[in-house]
């Protein structure tokens, strides 16, 4: 797995030890000048996803970074996405404030028909359409969201720990304080984390 953003921010651990935290490069190339002296295997995690980051730290730091810049442009043109790093076509004035972010949409005749009829046209009615929904939801995604992404950090770093599963349980069970609970014999820095993934805004996740 590699990011489409090399900025994008992360956190290492050396065995059940967080060793790094911040943007992707950084952390990169703090683990590349300890990774020769670490007595135990480093894991590098993506923050918004909780997922294990595969990186490739062969070579120098100018290659390390080439590497990761040439392998998130070439993900951002294969998903339709673009960063910092790839060339982005001029836009009409004023949306780039507006956070304004064209994208294919594909829906039937009937669809585009009843989005031409309504207020604004089309682009307007479905950010209304999106907003109400995510009103109607009530957190509900943004909870399962962050459920997934510290289940995905706990799998890969806490799975040999006592009382792992009653703390996955109580986490998907949306039982924060038997959660908590369940982590108190666990190292420190593995159970901060996992409240940390668990807490953080979700605003990242929609970019």
């Amino acid at each position: 797995m590699m990011s489409t953003n090399f900025s994008i921010p992360c956190t290492a651990f050396a065995g059940t030890r967080q060793i790094a935290t911040g943007a992707l490069i950084d952390v990169a190339l703090m683990i590349k000048a300890i990774e020769a002296e670490a007595q135990d295997p480093i894991l590098t995690f993506n923050d918004l996803s909780g997922a294990v980051i595969d990186l490739d730290l062969r070579g120098s730091t100018a290659e390390i970074v080439t590497r990761l810049t040439g392998a998130s442009e070439a993900e951002a043109l294969a998903s339709g996405h673009q960063n910092e790093n790839t060339h982005v076509p001029s836009r009409s004035r004023g949306r780039p404030k507006l956070g304004v972010v064209a994208r294919e949409v594909t829906l039937l005749p009937r669809h585009w028909e009843w989005l031409a009829k309504q207020p604004g046209g089309a682009s307007q009615a479905l950010r209304r359409i999106v907003d109400e929904a995510r009103r109607t939801n009530g957190g509900k995604a943004d909870r399962n969201a962050a459920h997934e992404r510290t289940y995905r950090f706990l799998s890969a770093l806490a799975g040999d720990l006592a009382g792992y599963e009653e703390a996955i349980r109580a986490l998907f069970a949306g039982d924060y304080e038997a959660f908590n609970s369940r982590m108190t014999t666990w190292p420190p820095d593995v159970r901060n984390h996992a409240m940390k993934l668990l807490k953080k805004p979700l605003i990242e996740e929609q970019q």
